[in-house]
C-alpha cells in the first residue's frame, strides 16, 4: 500500500484530496492542525471505505513538522506522495491602508510559502525512499506572473500581492526542486485546483464554479503520475499553466 501525506486536509480541498487517494488505495495521512478535526476527517475516509491515520501538523509549527516526519518514519518507512495543501489568505477578509502590508506577507508567507518548505525538509527523506515519489505543491494561477500581465486573463484584476506572491514563490519551490531532485523517481508538480467553493474567502463560497471533489481530481492525477512523467510543470484541470 502506497502512503501519501496531505496537509490541511480536514476540510475543502485537503479533505476532498484525501478521500479521492484513499479511494484510489492509499493509505492517507491526514495533517490536522486540531486533532478533533483530525479524527473527523479519518472516520469521513474510513466510513468511505479508505484508510487513514492523522497526524497533528500545523505547518508552521517547526516542532509539529517534525514529530510529524518521525511519526510516519517510525509507522511506515516512507513516504510516497507529499501534498502541500495547507493554504491561507488573510486579504481576503483584512483592509490593509495600502497595497502592500508587510504583517499580511508575513501572516501569508508563514503557511504559504515557509510551511510547504519546511515540509519538504523534514519529509524528503521519506519521499527518497519510495519508489515513485510524488510532491504535489497546490498553488493557483493567481500566481502566474504572465496571467497577472494578461489583461483578457479572467485573474488579471485580482489584487492580492501577499498571496499571489507566495504562490509565485511556490512555483519557483517547485522549479528549483524538480531540478534538484532530476535523475531520481521523485516528481514535482504546481497544481492550479481552479475557483473553488472552500472557506478560504467569501468569494469562494458565493461564486466560484467548481466544488472540492473538482479540484481534488487534478490534485489526485499529479499524486499518481506515471513513471517517466515530466517534473517541474505548473499543471490545471486543463493543462499546462504559463508561468
Amino acid at each position: 500500500m502506497k502512503i501519501a501525506l496531505v496537509t490541511g486536509a480536514t476540510r475543502g480541498i485537503g479533505l476532498a484530496t484525501a478521500r479521492r487517494l484513499a479511494a484510489d488505495g492509499f493509505h492517507v495521512v491526514v495533517g490536522a492542525r486540531r486533532d478533533d478535526a483530525g479524527r473527523a476527517a479519518v472516520d469521513r475516509v474510513r466510513a468511505e471505505g479508505g484508510d487513514a491515520s492523522s497526524v497533528l501538523l500545523d505547518v508552521t509549527d517547526p516542532d509539529q513538522v517534525r514529530a510529524a516526519a518521525s511519526h510516519v518514519e517510525e509507522r511506515f518507512g516512507r513516504l510516497d506522495v507529499l501534498v502541500n495543501n495547507a493554504g491561507v489568505l488573510p486579504e481576503a477578509s483584512a483592509e490593509p491602508a495600502e497595497a502592500v502590508d508587510l504583517d499580511l506577507f508575513r501572516r501569508t508567507y508563514a503557511t504559504n510559502l515557509f510551511g510547504p518548505v519546511l515540509v519538504l525538509e523534514a519529509f524528503l527523506p521519506l519521499l527518497r525512499r519510495s519508489d515513485a515519489g510524488r510532491v504535489v505543491n497546490v498553488t493557483t494561477r493567481m500566481g502566474s506572473l504572465a496571467d497577472q500581465q494578461d489583461t483578457a486573463s479572467p485573474y488579471y484584476s485580482t489584487v492580492v500581492p501577499a498571496y499571489q506572491s507566495s504562490k509565485a514563490a511556490l512555483n519557483a519551490v517547485t522549479v528549483a526542486l524538480a531540478k534538484a531532485l532530476a535523475g531520481t523517481p521523485i516528481t514535482v508538480t504546481a497544481v492550479c485546483p481552479g475557483f473553488v467553493r472552500t472557506d478560504l474567502t467569501p468569494l469562494n463560497r458565493e461564486h466560484a464554479p467548481l466544488g472540492p471533489d473538482d479540484a481534488a481530481a487534478v490534485v489526485h492525477r499529479a499524486a499518481t503520475l506515471p513513471a517517466g512523467a515530466p517534473s517541474g510543470t505548473f499543471v490545471d484541470a486543463i493543462g499546462p499553466v504559463p508561468w
